[in-house]
């Protein structure tokens, strides 16, 4: 949860995560549904897929437990070096390195690394250097300490506040003043921007929603249906209309932009009032879509109308 997601917004998913499902037999038991409901909010919903794949790895082959061994925790489904070092270390006292985005900004201020660090040739160097240095008696601790000089020192937005760093006086990059560009990291590409139409569809008491493709952005998550394009209330109506929904009122909502890593959507809104439900959506109360399905964030501020 914590990749992505600041610790005082992971809090209470932490915590309900955990009361639905408290042990890996548990999570490994639960269904799609179950667990992509427990992450709605988080976004990047491939990461609790490789939660519950790797569930279901260490019930069938390890007995429920996790493996006091790095190897075989690489090999879980979704766990990559810095996770599998974390887990190593903190679990099991094993002398693995954690080195996560708060590590490499430390060790690249340091070691005064000019080349940027999210490179997966830098990064691999960069592993190798602390792998050097984690010490076997406390490999957890260690680690620990770089993620928190990263998170509240050495700070990944804003100026670092080398003046209460125990290490200024082995930084490269402080004696040399070029904290102010290193770590250095390759331009981003500028995010593709998508034109949708959502409709908040409504039949009486209910609420038509569907599932997005099995494969892609959002893969089976479930959606308010749209358009792949901008749609004006007259075009819509010609639209709905060409497909053979018999709509009653049709209003505007407030149009919303969601950002993902690398799309933008710009969304405009529609209310639309059936008299009738129409095939191919499925029909829930507002109850049950709160209770009981996953809704990505990005359709948020058209269920604002459902709490009228």
């Amino acid at each position: 949860m914590l990749q992505q997601t600041r610790v005082e917004a992971v809090i209470p998913y932490y915590e309900r995560f955990l009361a639905a499902c408290p042990d890996i037999q548990a999570l490994a038991d639960a269904t799609e549904e179950t667990y992509l409901k427990l992450w709605e909010g988080l976004g990047y919903y491939s990461r609790v897929r490789n939660l519950h794949k790797a569930a279901v790895v260490l019930s069938e082959q390890y007995g429920g437990q996790m493996p006091a061994d790095y190897d075989a925790l690489l090999r879980l489904p979704g766990i990559g070096d810095y996770t599998a070092g974390a887990i190593a270390s903190i679990a099991f006292g094993i002398a693995q390195p954690a080195v996560d985005g708060n590590v490499l900004r430390v060790v690249a201020r340091l070691t005064g690394e000019e080349r940027p660090i999210d490179v997966p040739a830098v990064k691999r160097d960069m592993r190798a250097q602390v792998a050097a240095i984690v010490p076997h008696d406390r490999p957890g601790a260690f680690n620990q300490a770089m993620m928190e000089l990263g998170a509240v020192v050495c700070i990944p937005n804003g100026a670092p506040r080398c003046g209460d760093c125990p290490l200024m006086h082995l930084c490269r990059s402080y004696h040399e003043q070029t904290t102010d560009w290193i770590p250095a990291r390759t331009p981003k590409k500028a995010r593709t921007k998508i034109e949708r139409t959502v409709l908040l569809v409504r039949c009486g008491e209910r609420v038509g929603i569907r599932k997005r493709p099995d494969t892609g952005l959002l893969a089976r998550m479930w959606e308010l249906p749209a358009y792949e394009q901008a749609l004006s209330a007259d075009a819509l109506r010609e639209q709905l209309k060409a497909a053979g929904w018999q709509v009653k009122r049709l209003l505007s909502l407030r149009a919303a932009k969601h950002i993902f890593t690398h799309v933008e959507w710009h969304m405009t809104g529609y209310e639309v009032e059936l008299s009738e439900p129409v095939a191919g959506l499925t029909w829930v109360t507002p109850d049950e879509l709160r209770g009981a399905y996953a809704l990505p964030s990005a359709f948020r501020s058209f269920l604002q109308v459902l709490e009228g």
